[in-house]
């Protein structure tokens, strides 16, 4: 129970701060704004491959703004948690990012995204062994995922941040 108040006053501490007020249109439970959001990182990530940097910045900005006001609406969805995270840590708050992807494994330990993303933050943080634990927990997925996060752990593929 103490474990439950505590990461649903994580969640009201990390939805209530300045970057989520934005002016994206609402829905009553918070698909739209998620559906938006995951269009907007799809389009930031052609950006970054394209070395648009800033572009790919201003859509993930945008992105995280949608998935605050969904995850207020709809809280402790792990995949609304994965992209939180993403997009926090892509905008170079790598706490507030691993924060969000530990919640999301609290609801969905083995969510293939949460450990791939997980894994790539420990890297960029130089914490190999634990990016090795989350690599561990893919081992099985038989997904890209675990490919993705191993080639970024031996080095072979190079981690944006």
């Amino acid at each position: 129970m103490k474990k439950l108040i505590y990461t649903l006053l994580i969640i009201i501490a990390l939805t209530n701060n300045s970057f989520s007020a934005g002016t994206a249109s609402d829905s009553s439970d918070g698909s739209s704004n998620y559906t938006k959001a995951k269009n907007l990182i799809k389009a930031a990530k052609k950006y970054e491959k394209k070395g648009k940097i800033e572009k790919a910045q201003k859509k993930y900005k945008k992105a995280q703004k949608l998935l605050l006001k969904s995850n207020e609406k709809k809280p402790l969805q792990a995949d609304t948690l994965n992209y939180l995270g993403f997009t926090t840590r892509k905008l170079g708050d790598y706490e507030k990012g691993e924060k969000f992807y530990l919640l999301g494994l609290q609801v969905e330990p083995n969510h293939n995204g949460i450990n791939e993303y997980l894994g790539e933050l420990y890297v960029v943080t130089n914490r190999i062994d634990m990016a090795k634990e989350r690599l561990e927990v893919l081992k099985t997925c038989n997904c890209e995922e675990y490919e993705e996060l191993k080639e970024i752990i031996d080095g072979t593929k190079k981690s944006k941040y």
